[in-house]
């Protein structure tokens, strides 16, 4: 025999909401805090490299071109993250400060080269000790291991 079912009266009780997305915090944002860690670590980059008068772009530029110890200016704003426009205005800087030089490659004379000069090579290794103090200094509150982490980390974020 079938049952008889009785409406089930749905008065005075709410119509359930979809539950609402989860507010943004900022705090919680990855990337505006790695844009906050990003701007103290240039704040003591600047500050250990007093008198080296770099940018955060040239110095990374400069170093690449020190490990490369040559390459066109595309290769060269590949490897330090940069597009053709930045790399372009940081390179002329450089070479205007006789930080690196310009020439005809001479297999194909169609290319130009970039090769870093002695002055420029002084310069590198002066950053890259204030790039290390400034490293350390950000990371001091990190024990080894915890540096480690940052860095892997970072790099799987990293583009390339």
């Amino acid at each position: 025999m079938s049952e008889i079912l009785e409406p089930v009266s749905l008065a005075g009780r709410r119509p359930r909401r979809a539950p609402s997305p989860p507010e943004y915090c900022l705090d919680a944002s990855a990337g505006h805090l790695l844009r906050l860690a990003h701007q103290r670590y240039q704040a003591m980059f600047q500050e250990r490299a007093q008198g080296l008068g770099l940018t955060g772009p040239q110095f990374a530029t400069l170093v690449r071109l020190s490990q490369m110890g040559r390459a066109t200016q595309n290769h060269l704003g590949r490897l330090a993250g940069m597009d053709s426009a930045t790399i372009q205005g940081v390179v002329r800087r450089l070479i205007a400060r006789g930080l690196m030089r310009t020439a005809s490659d001479p297999l194909d004379r169609r290319l130009r080269v970039l090769t870093i000069t002695a002055e420029g090579e002084a310069v590198v290794q002066e950053g890259r000790q204030a790039g290390m103090r400034a490293n350390d200094a950000l990371m001091a509150g990190l024990s080894e291991g915890e540096r480690a982490q940052l860095v892997t980390l970072l790099r799987r974020l990293s583009p390339g």
